[in-house]
């Protein structure tokens, strides 16, 4: 082991990727082998004296790209390469001066007290000289991080980062350039790996600094990434926590802890169970789930509550909310009988296709009556015992 590797005792190398950042590269890769050899640096196709510096350093591991490809492709293929090497760790750091290599043993340190994870550092934005546009970008990136994985941090844009690369190495990720920064960092979230930050230091030093973000063009695509996070998040991942959230408890458990026994008040239970019915009951097919817990979310109610509630149109029980919903919806147009078949289950589809009208009218009024029936008798059976249980 060297002397001075400070990322043996975690099995970690450090990955720089670079473009065109000559001005600031040498001292940092200078600086970093204060703290490790196990450097792999990534020249993303840089057209000026980048190769150059770079060759000074033999006995460094060079990956070069013929052509710049994007901060997100250099990084994927410091993975790669890092993976080949056998690292269980891989850290990044910017090479445009801003990081400093002494707080490497800050990420070392996180990691062996605290255990596996991906650790962002997190830059003070307040200080002085940072930009007004990094600020604003970083609040904004921290607010849809947290809506996509329900975890707050306070820098979801550093660079300057330790990634647990073997537990990442079977996600799909399908963006290059800035905004896959954001990605990796929520699809390892949904993986269930902790993600955190830990304080670092941070310069902007204008003289020096050389930042290929593009505000318009960059900024427009972490838009469009985070808006379909948004919906695989809303669509499938939520539904899927609380689904095995739910499964893992079973019913009797989510009874006694998430119905009976939660702190919160009777009121906000039942709302949330006549969100869930009311949902549930509605023509939503394919998105009831997602309904239920993006409602809960923007309502502040109980999501585990709506989510088990929403599932009140089991498979078994949806031919007979079909039916009840084209009956109910008939009868309040007024129209003659349908002639619905109350034993044809196989055609409850054709059944809503076809009586169309009657079927939304009547299933949203089924969904009204449902919810209000049940937030009622929730209320009631909650405060009930709520006073037996008081006055013991």
């Amino acid at each position: 082991m060297e002397r001075n590797d400070c990322l043996h005792s975690i099995n970690a190398c450090v990955i720089i990727p670079t473009y065109n950042n000559a001005k600031t590269l040498r001292k940092l890769i200078d600086g970093v082998l204060v703290y490790t050899p196990r450097i792999i640096i990534v020249n993303d196709g840089s057209t000026d004296e980048t190769p150059a510096i770079i060759q000074q350093y033999p006995n460094l591991c060079i990956e070069n790209h013929s052509v710049n490809q994007g901060k997100g492709k250099a990084i994927r293929t410091g993975f790669a390469k890092a993976l080949e090497k056998g690292f269980d760790y891989a850290l990044t750091i910017d090479s445009d001066g801003q990081h400093y290599p002494d707080d490497i043993p800050h990420f070392v340190k996180e990691i062996e007290e605290n255990g596996e994870a991906l650790i962002i550092g997190s830059r003070n934005m307040t200080q002085e000289g940072i930009p007004k546009g990094s600020s604003f970008g970083n609040k904004f990136s921290n607010f849809w991080f947290r809506v996509e994985t329900g975890i707050d941090l306070t820098d979801t844009q550093s660079g300057f980062r330790l990634y647990p690369i073997k537990k990442l190495q079977n996600i799909r990720f399908f963006t290059t350039k800035y905004e896959f920064e954001i990605e990796i960092i929520v699809r390892a979230a949904w993986r269930g790996i902790p993600v955190k930050n830990i304080p670092i230091k941070v310069l902007y030093d204008k003289t020096e600094r050389v930042s290929h973000f593009r505000p318009y063009k960059d900024f427009a695509r972490i838009t469009v990434v985070n808006t379909i996070l948004v919906t695989i998040a809303f669509l499938y991942i939520k539904p899927r926590d609380y689904f095995r959230k739910y499964k893992k408890k079973g019913f009797k458990r989510f009874f006694l802890e998430d119905f009976l026994h939660s702190d919160d008040s009777p009121s906000k239970k039942s709302f949330s169970v006549a969100l869930g019915v009311f949902i549930g009951l509605s023509p939503f097919w394919g998105f009831q789930t997602a309904l239920a817990i993006f409602l809960a979310i923007f309502f502040k109610l109980n999501k585990l509550i709506s989510f088990a509630f929403s599932n009140v149109s089991l498979p078994p029980l949806i031919p007979f909310i079909v039916y009840g919903g084209c009956k109910t919806g008939n009868f309040l147009i007024g129209k003659g009988d349908l002639n619905l078949q109350w034993d044809d289950f196989e055609s409850y589809k054709d059944m809503a296709g076809q009586n169309i009208k009657e079927y939304i009218l009547g299933s949203f009024t089924l969904a009204f009556i449902g919810s209000l029936l049940a937030g009622i008798i929730s209320y009631l059976f909650l405060n009930v015992r709520k006073n037996k249980v008081s006055s013991f």
